[in-house]
């Protein structure tokens, strides 16, 4: 079931900033953070599972096996992106059902054309704004719960400019979409005017080194938006610290302390050693 906690929070207007998870280990470090929400990354979860570029590769089975099992695991209302919806219009009502069973709490469909493309990388294409509307209303159509929540992503800006992604983002909400999501705005000015303009709880990604400026939560909530995803904070996080500590095993024929390490008796704890301890204790032979 839906989390009502993060449509709560929406109508109360706290904002809502929501790391990346891509796997159950970041998932579970991120759910002990206190976060409102957790953003289950389309491009970390493709890189981390099947070593893929996140360019429409992956199936709707096998991503909701691993984002089911995040959702599973962890306490924090989970946020998934789940591409186009997968196909057409069956796929999308079969997508909404998936995710709503699963335990996800907010669905993320785009419009870009099939093979779909991150939305931070170049030569992405839309389909016709009429096509994604019907898919926002069979989505609204599919759910059995008003807690979960449908996000509409638009990645018209890079291609057809910001005029075009706003008009979609507008249509987007009127055709039933709780939460507008214009992809990569290109300016903190550009990201005003889409506060501006659209009437709808809105999100903003901030992709490190991506093509929208990073800017903080405070300010992104004076410009008129209500979520923040960090979808490449934890992959870039720990594919950075994984070359650090296998360059440093390789160069010094150990692990030095140039490396900082998650303390391994915490992460037996995180992994939860210590229920299996207590088991082990309780019937032992």
């Amino acid at each position: 079931m839906a989390d009502p906690a993060l449509r709560q929070a929406l109508k109360a207007g706290e904002f809502i900033s929501a790391p990346g998870i891509y796997d159950l280990v970041s998932a579970l470090i991120a759910d002990r953070m206190g976060f409102k929400a957790l953003y289950a990354t389309g491009y970390g979860t493709v890189a981390s599972s099947l070593g893929l570029p996140d360019a429409g590769l992956a199936t709707y089975t096998q991503m909701i096996e691993v984002i089911g099992r995040m959702v599973e695991m962890t306490k924090t209302p989970v946020i998934a992106d789940a591409d186009t919806g997968y196909g057409g219009l069956l796929n999308v009502r079969h997508t909404v059902r998936g995710y709503e069973k699963a335990g996800v709490t907010a669905i993320q469909i785009e419009d870009q054309e099939f093979p779909k493309k991150c939305g931070h990388t170049k030569n992405r294409r839309v389909v016709p704004l009429e096509d994604m509307v019907r898919k926002i209303e069979v989505a609204n159509d599919s759910r059995s719960s008003a807690d979960f929540l449908i996000i509409a992503r638009t990645d018209a800006r890079t291609g057809l400019g910001l005029e075009e992604a706003i008009k979609r983002g507008i249509a987007y909400g009127k055709a039933g979409a709780d939460i507008v999501f214009i992809e990569s705005p290109e300016s903190e000015e550009e990201l005003a005017e889409v506060g501006r303009r659209i009437d709808k709880p809105l999100l903003a990604n901030m992709v490190n080194t991506g093509r929208t400026p990073m800017l903080p939560n405070d300010q992104l909530k004076k410009l008129g938006f209500s979520i923040a995803i960090y979808p490449s904070a934890g992959f870039l996080s720990a594919g950075q610290a994984l070359h650090n500590a296998y360059a440093d095993l390789k160069k010094n024929g150990t692990n030095t302390d140039a490396v900082p390490m998650y303390d391994f008796p915490e992460f037996n704890k995180l992994m939860g050693f210590e229920d299996v301890w207590d088991f082990e204790a309780k019937y032992k032979e």
